[in-house]
């Protein structure tokens, strides 16, 4: 199906609230403006939830939740795989609307259509897998019967960087494994998971089992969420400072919590290395949307033996990333999502340019309208230096030397954050000893990209609890019962 053009494609996109199979105006009938990155120009007013809004949503969710549960698994999964089909038909319309509201050149948002569906065809293949087990017990005296049933409703709030992949990879397990589900996406991208919301509806899902609540004011609509006995889970990505605060509200509530929250991923030249995969790795975890991703590479750990000629090829492959708006053909790398994160990578870089680090490429903002920062190469970035300890969310490459293995290990953990981490050897042994020491849930091993739908996705200390994705992504909306029987 060939796609719309922009201004078809956005009257297109519904701007209500998906609430309880109806698409309906907020209670106080208040809206909010979409921007595009890439002018700073309104794309869309969109209905600002209120509380009230939410709570009615949580009401058809558990008025929805006992039939859905009871909804053959075969049922639920030709479902997500309906819905799965008919957004790969409309693929180029959901790439573009993504391109408009988050900014990322047009090739990124189909490579995230690609990725976001997989997981409702992923999952529709999971639902009906869910299962248990029957056992002797050991002492003789019965049987211990083990069962799975669906957490319940549950609520997910989702980020602006990847505005389809974040929804799917939380609806998906979810409706698979028969829960009820309320989404919050982030206020900068609510266009896209309201036109999944729309596919959803066509697909003929049952009215109540899923909502979608754009607001502007998300601690007022999630705080009542949260505080209601009848949410069962929260599922958020985002930074770790909300999702801290967020654990803190659901632990009163003892609610099923899974957070992918921040990250500051350490990319591992070794001396052996093969140094042109090893750029092309390292310019596929820095640049990979725009460098707006919790995994994309953070710090650059070089060999000092090695690290002017990476440093040198780095510089000059990332030259050749051009800079615009992401609907423009030509364009490899978009703006940033506003403002605010355009003055962070701003000031992050001046902070380690002050300190002594040396600008091989870039670090100039352009003149004009938009949220742009060009790619960017920093050798010799000072330890003292802040984008080292702060997740930069922007195209900017960040070098620093070590010595030995050791120095290199220690400085890869160097963070309170470890969801990914890269590094790049030929040595195999080598591969799976430092693999085994970064304190890290993913690690990519000569590979820069490592998202997958068949995979465990998460990480640990500060970047959060929980797994996305692969079989263990359907166990987090599954509760676990025992059924002891004489």
């Amino acid at each position: 199906m060939g796609s719309m053009d922009t201004s078809e494609l956005i009257r297109s996109v519904p701007t209500d609230l998906f609430l309880g199979g109806e698409w309906v105006p907020s209670g106080n009938r208040a809206t909010f403006p979409v921007h595009d990155p890439a002018t700073g120009d309104v794309l869309a007013e969109v209905a600002d939830a209120a509380p009230e809004d939410a709570m009615r949503a949580l009401d058809a969710a558990v008025a929805a939740g006992r039939d859905w549960a009871a909804t053959p698994p075969r049922e639920r999964a030709e479902l997500l795989r309906t819905v799965w089909s008919k957004i790969s038909e409309r693929a180029d319309d959901f790439a573009l609307l993504m391109t408009l509201e988050m900014g990322k050149a047009l090739p990124e948002s189909r490579s995230e259509v690609a990725y976001g569906t997989e997981f409702l065809r992923w999952f529709s293949e999971e639902a009906v897998r869910i299962a248990g087990r029957y056992t002797p017990a050991p002492a003789g005296n019965g049987r211990i019967l083990v069962t799975k049933q669906p957490v319940g409703p549950c609520l997910a709030i989702t980020p602006w960087n990847f505005p389809l992949a974040m929804g799917t990879r939380k609806i998906a397990p979810a409706l698979a494994a028969g829960c009820t589900m309320l989404v919050k996406p982030a206020s900068e991208t609510p266009l896209t998971l309201l036109l999944l919301a729309q596919i959803f509806a066509e697909a003929g899902l049952p009215a109540g089992v899923l909502s979608v609540l754009p607001t502007s004011r998300a601690g007022d609509v999630t705080g009542p969420l949260l505080e209601d006995p009848r949410l069962r889970k929260l599922t958020f990505t985002g930074s770790t400072a909300v999702g801290r605060a967020l654990a803190e509200k659901a632990g009163r509530s003892l609610l099923r919590t899974s957070l992918e929250l921040g990250g500051n991923a350490p990319f591992v030249v070794f001396d052996d290395a093969d140094l042109d995969a090893a750029v092309e790795g390292a310019v596929a975890a820095k640049l990979r949307n725009g460098g707006e991703a919790c995994t994309a590479a953070n710090r650059f750990h070089v060999a000092n033996s090695v690290r002017e000629e990476f440093v040198t090829k780095l510089t000059e492959r990332m030259a050749s990333y051009r800079l615009g708006p992401g609907t423009d053909p030509d364009t490899t790398l978009g703006p940033l999502i506003n403002e605010n994160q355009k003055k962070t990578v701003i000031e992050l870089v001046e902070d380690a340019v002050a300190g002594g680090a040396r600008v091989r490429l870039g670090g100039e903002t352009p003149e004009g309208p938009g949220w742009f920062y060009p790619a960017t190469v920093l050798d010799d970035v000072p330890r003292s230096a802040r984008i080292l300890r702060e997740e930069v969310f922007g195209p900017v490459a960040a070098v620093t030397g070590f010595d030995t293995e050791d120095e290199a290990i220690a400085a890869a953990n160097d963070t309170e954050y470890g969801l990914a981490a890269y590094i790049f050897t030929r040595d195999l042994d080598r591969a799976l000893r430092v693999s085994d020491a970064l304190e890290s849930g993913i690690v990519g091993v000569n590979r820069g990209v490592v998202s997958d739908v068949a995979a465990p996705f998460g990480g640990i200390k500060s970047s959060g609890v929980g797994r996305e994705g692969g079989t263990e992504g359907i166990e987090e909306y599954l509760e676990t019962k025992y059924i002891a029987l004489r």
